[in-house]
């Protein structure tokens, strides 16, 4: 797709590579965009125990950030419906490369890299058709962009490696939205949100839909265990007296599995899941709610209720030696399983993101 190639902006003309690896930032953990108090935005590499690692500046807020498997280099991506994407080396600060999304597209603020980290895999809305695409960059080749395929569905919000070498899951919220309504939802009464496997060149591998009646159940986020299990987090389209599970758990060949907390603890999530993960130890899942001000943990074998944790205005969820990870919207880091906490002057924003 040569044509494609000057949807890359300011691309170095040859592959990048820079000399550093994760391990020579020494504690750095965890990325996570942010606003800061002068209202400018900013990509933070946080340590293990929730200090600042790094910033980077952003040209507009972010959403999500994908990290190379090997080399100290990320993606960082606009919140939908923003189309840049900045390819940073986290060891000096300096910008690697200016993605922006195809004419007619725009990113959904999140992307992974293939296990080798020759390819980038980033969802996008073709607003014009509705249509979910899945873009595929050639990271050695300077993040050009090389080819695309159909997500299975509507509005790819997230996408993770699955454990399956070169398979990847999409999260399909089904929900259809167009720029020039800004954030409004266009086809709540139709949605159809999917969790769709692909291999790296586009087969559909296999697509699990929700029952019929909880079609608005927007399947938005993503975490994978490494023994394959997938769990997802939902946000509920409709009253949120209604709001059925908002954590769905889901192998490969297999039915999912829905978690859900008593009456009193689900409801005040506000059906809003923000983020998903499973703890360090692979034992727990959470999903936290920055509507509801509070992070559910769930255990991940038998989908049973084990805890629930206030803390307002938390999205970001991350696996932490001994439980997890979390970060707040108010600038705090805690670590969940050791109830130990950092304070920053900035906002963070949604989606923490883990290093290894």
């Amino acid at each position: 797709m040569s044509s494609r190639r000057q949807f890359l902006i300011g691309a170095m003309a040859a592959s990048v590579v820079p000399g550093h690896s994760w391990a020579d930032l020494g504690q750095t953990a965890y990325l996570n965009a942010a606003r800061l108090p002068d209202q400018s935005y900013a990509l933070l590499g946080l340590t293990i125990d929730g200090g600042e690692a790094f910033r980077v500046a952003l040209p507009a807020r972010g959403h999500a950030a994908a990290a190379h498997p090997e080399r100290a280099e990320a993606v960082a991506f606009a919140r939908r419906p923003g189309t840049y994407a900045l390819v940073i080396d986290c060891a000096d600060g300096s910008v690697l490369a200016r993605m922006q999304s195809p004419k007619g597209r725009h990113f959904y603020g999140h992307g992974v890299y293939s296990r080798d980290g020759t390819r980038l895999y980033t969802p996008e809305n073709d607003y014009e058709t509705g249509r979910g695409v899945i873009s595929v960059w050639d990271v050695e080749d300077g993040y050009n962009r090389l080819a695309e395929f159909g997500s299975g569905g509507v509005g790819p919000h997230d996408i993770l490696r699955h454990s399956d070498l070169n398979v990847f899951v999409v999260a399909n919220g089904g929900i259809k939205t167009h720029p020039e309504s800004g954030r409004t939802k266009l086809n709540i009464s139709t949605m159809r949100p999917n969790l769709s496997y692909f291999s790296g060149n586009g087969e559909l591998l296999e697509q699990v839909e929700l029952p019929q009646e909880w079609h608005r159940n927007s399947i938005r986020h993503l975490a994978i265990r490494d023994d394959g299990l997938v769990a997802f987090a939902m946000q509920w389209q409709g009253d949120v007296a209604d709001a059925p599970a908002l954590l769905g758990l889901h192998r490969r060949g297999e039915e999912v599995r829905f978690a859900e907390a008593d009456l009193g603890a689900h409801t005040a999530l506000t059906g809003y899941a923000g983020s998903v993960s499973f703890s360090g130890d692979g034992a727990g899942v959470a999903i936290s709610s920055p509507v509801g001000g509070r992070v559910q943990i769930f255990d991940a074998n038998s989908a049973a209720p084990l805890d629930w944790i206030e803390m307002p205005d938390v999205c970001g969820l991350a696996r932490a030696v001994g439980g997890f990870v979390a970060t707040t919207g108010r600038g705090r880091v805690t670590l969940l399983g050791r109830n130990t906490a950092a304070a920053h002057d900035m906002a963070f924003d949604n989606h923490l993101v883990a290093l290894s």
